[in-house]
């Protein structure tokens, strides 16, 4: 897997205080088909970097076989997950979706199931998250590089 991080800071005036806005673009390159990857420690890293206290942060894949979830990150619960998801929308060959010449419509019906975006609050310049919160980028079509943006809010 490989992560490369570009950044953006904006200020804008909102009220009588500015909001602040901070932008940091990763890239995910799978090494696997379908990968599940916890992505805490970064989101932490870019809500550090923008000085942001109180506000919220927003992390969405940026693309539509791939995912954004807030869970706990054990093993076993990610296995369940992975199973879950593959009895709700299988490989299959006869996919309408197929017909263009792709071969991935079931990686775009798992996208759906667990959505492309999370929203998570800051305070005291934490993310607050409740006991054994993770965030996680959900892969369904890897193997190739793929962006997620997270946006921090705030002041």
């Amino acid at each position: 897997m490989s992560i490369r991080a570009v950044v953006c800071f904006m200020t804008q005036q909102l009220y009588d205080r500015p909001m602040r806005f901070y932008t940091e673009y990763l890239t995910f390159k799978t090494a696997k088909h379908r990968e599940y990857i916890n992505m805490t420690a970064q989101v932490e890293s870019a809500l550090r970097k923008s000085g942001i206290q109180e506000g919220m942060i927003l992390v969405s894949a940026m693309h539509i076989t791939a995912g954004v979830w807030v869970n706990d990150a054990e093993d076993g619960l990610i296995a369940d997950i992975d199973e879950w998801l593959e009895k709700l929308a299988p490989f299959r060959q006869d996919y309408r979706h197929h017909r263009t010449g792709e071969t991935n419509g079931d990686s775009h019906l798992k996208s759906l199931l667990v959505h492309h975006e999370v929203v998570v609050p800051v305070t005291k310049g934490k993310l607050d998250f409740g006991p054994w919160q993770q965030v996680y980028y959900a892969e369904f079509d890897g193997q190739r590089s793929k962006r997620v943006i997270i946006k921090v809010m705030g002041e």
